[in-house]
C-alpha cells in the first residue's frame, strides 16, 4: 500500500474542481485520515484565518458521514489554526484517491471552540435532492455536536 493518496474536491455536480497529493497517516474501512500541504501561491486572508503556503492539514475523509474536516496548522511555527470542514457527500475512497463532492456549505471551528457557518447562501441555492439535502443538514447538525464536545476529529490536536 502507498502512503501516498491524490485527494479530488468536486462540485455538487461531480466535476473535479481541484485535485492535489496527500500522504496517508491512518485508514480503515470507512475512513482515512491524510496529511497534506496548503500550496496556495501566496497567504489567502479567508477573515477568521490565514491560509499561507506550506501551512499543514490533516484530513479526516469519511465514506459513511456527510462531511470532511481539515485540523490547520501554521506552517512557520506549527501552531494549530482551527478546523475546517466542508458539508460533502460521502466520501468514495479507495487505496490511491478520495473523491468527494462538496456542498458548499462550511464550517470553521477556531482553537477556542467558536464556530463560523459559511456559505450558507450557497448551499440553499444548490438544487440538491430532498434526501441530500436532509442529509448534509444532519451532517452539520452532526459536525457543530462534535466541536462542542471536543470528540471524534475535534479532539485537541497534536502539532
Amino acid at each position: 500500500m502507498s502512503d501516498e493518496i491524490t485527494v479530488h474536491k468536486l462540485n455538487h455536480m461531480g466535476e473535479e474542481v481541484l485535485g492535489y497529493l496527500g500522504r496517508v497517516l491512518r485508514r480503515d474501512e470507512r475512513s482515512v485520515v491524510l496529511e497534506a500541504p496548503f500550496s496556495g501561491p501566496e497567504p489567502r486572508d479567508l477573515g477568521y484565518v490565514t491560509l499561507r503556503p506550506g501551512d499543514r492539514f490533516v484530513e479526516y475523509h469519511y465514506a459513511d458521514r456527510w462531511y470532511n474536516v481539515f485540523a490547520i496548522f501554521d506552517s512557520g511555527d506549527g501552531s494549530f489554526k482551527g478546523w475546517y470542514c466542508n458539508l460533502t457527500r460521502p466520501a468514495e475512497i479507495s487505496t490511491d484517491h478520495v473523491r468527494a463532492a462538496d456542498l458548499a456549505l462550511d464550517v470553521f471551528v477556531s482553537p477556542s471552540g467558536e464556530i463560523t457557518l459559511l456559505d450558507e447562501d450557497e448551499f440553499e441555492a444548490l438544487e440538491l435532492e430532498p434526501h441530500e439535502a436532509d442529509s448534509a443538514r444532519a451532517g452539520l447538525a452532526e459536525l457543530l455536536r462534535l466541536a462542542e464536545e471536543r470528540a471524534g476529529p475535534f479532539a485537541v490536536p497534536a502539532p
